[in-house]
């Protein structure tokens, strides 16, 4: 990557939330983050299962002029009823980008079926990428490892770092072009 990403984490959590309990998922992905993307960790907040509150959070630290690359929740994505992440993300989001959760699931499934029972989402606000994980820390460090190989184009093409991938019957040669090592 050009920079290093900027990145919010966000745990979804009613107890956590009341100081009933630690949060251990939140502070995983923040080490995760920063170890596959060389992120900057810019904000770590934990909030309940609060519709407005939720929705609120993403809008916020997805304003352009903040310059956050990336917005990492983690939890509100089961089936309980309480759980309404993906449904506070979509009141505020832009664009799904459903591939990026398929992909993720997919590459889970090999270590447990239960990979489908998230209904975590991802899409854009701005230029700012939104992905909600499972609550727990083994949850939403495989299904963000699942995916970490590619986050680094995806916020290089939501930055508008990527004009260009290279292919010469494209007619645009290398200009603006990334390469990774994938």
């Amino acid at each position: 990557m050009s920079t290093a990403p900027c990145v919010v984490i966000l745990t979804v959590s009613e107890r956590c939330s009341r100081g009933e309990t630690v949060d251990t998922s939140g502070p995983t992905l923040q080490a995760l983050a920063t170890q596959h993307l060389g992120a900057t960790i810019a904000h770590a907040e934990c909030l309940p299962d609060d519709m407005a509150a939720l929705a609120q959070f993403f809008a916020h630290w997805s304003e352009e002029t903040r310059h956050i690359d990336l917005i990492l929740s983690t939890g509100g994505t089961g089936l309980a009823p309480r759980d309404i992440t993906p449904e506070a993300l979509r009141t505020v989001m832009h664009r799904e980008h459903a591939g990026l959760m398929d992909l993720s699931r997919l590459r889970c499934l090999e270590k447990t079926p239960r990979t489908f029972l998230s209904r975590g989402i991802a899409g854009t606000i701005n230029r700012t990428l939104v992905i909600t994980l499972p609550g727990s820390p083994r949850g939403c460090t495989e299904m963000f490892e699942a995916i970490a190989d590619i986050l680094p184009h995806a916020i290089e093409t939501l930055r508008g770092d990527v004009q260009d991938d290279g292919r010469p019957e494209l007619g645009g040669g290398n200009k603006g072009v990334i390469h990774h090592r994938d």
